[in-house]
Parts: structure tokens; sequence; C-alpha cells
């Protein structure tokens, strides 16, 4: 079989990237803006056109490893830890690459997060299966996001991507992979009983290392609870972007005085008639 130009491979990508984005969007119901499929499809092509050295020398694709039967420390409860990584296996090394799609820059600027979480795959994949590895790195698959407004012009976008370092060495531990393990541990208690507690409101207006944004854009515009959540609703009352202060259409949106008024005639429709009033006075 001939080997594809660059062009043909583009193609390609575009056709499984729609297969995929149908079969996601049938599965989970969640429909992507025009906007966010233009995004996501040159995140694909420009992945392909900066990596593809490293994507033609994967040896072993998406290897998922699991690590079963682990027990919080207090309540007992089993749960498991499961990733999928990618390993090339190429003179005598073995390096283990683990995709994300978040900033290079902000991986750049908390690597510790990204080591324990390598330290527990190194962990799983030397001790537990018992296979070498000598290096281990994340990718990073999102584009800088000041590239928006150059992707359809290849005399800027070119030298960019040269440029873009998306390849980023951490070193691994698997001997510290227990520590990490033990506060997942801690986590998954919390969640089993339900203890679940918002960010404080004036950590929502903190920066972000190794971005441009605050906590409340950077993270917060990815949660969907953000709608439900009173630190949120207190960043948004009292933020002047754009985005936040559609937010605050939506919170003070009462409806129509008639609206308003059709509601409380039918709530008090509703309501059980009471013998005495005094009832529900102290």
């Amino acid at each position: 079989m001939s080997k594809l130009n660059a062009a043909e491979v583009e193609a390609r990508l575009d056709a499984f990237f729609e297969e995929n984005l149908k079969l996601v969007q049938l599965e989970s119901g969640y429909r992507l803006s025009p906007e966010s499929q233009n995004v996501a499809r040159w995140q694909t092509r420009l992945y392909w056109r900066r990596l593809r050295e490293i994507a033609e020398r994967v040896t072993d694709t998406e290897v998922k490893l699991s690590l079963p039967e682990q027990v919080t420390p207090r309540t007992k409860v089993k749960f498991g830890i499961e990733g999928i990584v990618d390993i090339v296996r190429e003179n005598d090394r073995v390096v283990m690459y683990d995709l994300k799609t978040h900033e290079a820059s902000y991986i750049r600027e908390n690597k510790e997060l990204y080591r324990q979480q390598l330290n527990v795959y190194a962990y799983i994949w030397k001790n537990l299966r018992g296979e070498p590895l000598d290096e281990t790195a994340i990718i990073c698959t999102t584009f800088p996001p000041e590239w928006r407004g150059i992707l359809q012009d290849e005399a800027r976008l070119a030298p960019a991507l040269a440029a873009w370092e998306p390849v980023i060495e951490l070193d691994f531990d698997p001997d510290e992979a227990a520590d990490t393990i033990r506060h997942f541990a801690e986590i998954v208690e919390q969640i089993e009983a339900g203890k679940f507690a918002p960010a404080p409101a004036s950590q929502l207006k903190e920066h972000v290392p190794g971005t441009k944004s605050v906590f409340g854009r950077y993270v917060c515009r990815n949660c969907d609870a953000r709608f439900s959540c009173s630190s949120y609703r207190e960043y948004a009352l009292g933020s002047s972007a754009p985005t936040e202060r559609k937010f605050l259409d939506y919170y003070n949106d009462l409806g129509a005085e008639a609206d308003r008024e059709d509601f409380i005639d039918a709530a008090l429709e509703l309501a059980p008639t009471l013998a005495d009033p005094d009832e529900f006075r102290d």
C-alpha cells in the first residue's frame, strides 16, 4: 500500500474526527458548538503535524493500566485506579507517554501534580507488570489559545508550530506512588460520604499558574455544577467579564411580571389550607 501524503492523512483525520464526534454525541447527548468543533478539529490536525514522529514510533498504544482492590483507610471502601498511556520501545529504551488536553504552560507550572500521577502509572508498569521503564512524559495536545486567530494563516502558523514544545518530560519514582494512592483513597472516602464543598469564592478570583486566567474562568467554566454553586454565583455577581455578565442575567431572571404572578397563584392553589394560621408561628 502506498504511503499517504500529508494532505491525505489530514483528510483521514478529519473523517475519523467526524465519525467519533457523532458517536460521542449519540452516547452522551452532548453537542459541541460549531466553534468548539472547529477548535477540536484543529487540535487533532496540529497534534499530528507536530508530534507525527512520536506517533509513528508508538509500539503499544492505549495501554490500560489498572490498580484494583484498593481499600480506603477508615471506611474500608474498595476502589480501583485506571489510566491509559502510550509506550515507545526503541533502542533498548522504554518511554511512557500520557496525553493531556491541558495547556503546556499550565503543565509546566504544575509539574508535581502530573508527576504524582505518573508515579502511580510507573508503579503499575514496573512493579506489577514487571516491565522496564526509562522515561515518562506528558504530551499536551491543546495548542496555545492565542493561535486561534492564525489557524487559517499558514505563513504565521508554520513557525508557531515549529516553536511549540508540547512534550514535557517528568522525573518519576514508583516508590512515591503510595503517597498518591493514599491521598486518592481519602478523596474516595469523601465522595462516598457525600462531602462536597466548592472552592471558596476568594479562590475563584486568584490567578492560575501557567495560564492567563483566574480560577473562576479557567476551572469553573468547565464545571456543569457552577449553575448551582454558591461560590461561582458570588464570583459572577462581582465580575465584569462578558461571560459572567450573562450569568448575572440568568441568576437575576425571575421571569416576566405576569409569569411571576401566575407562579404565585398556582403555588397558593396547591398550598394546604390552614385551619389555624398560628400553626406556623413560633
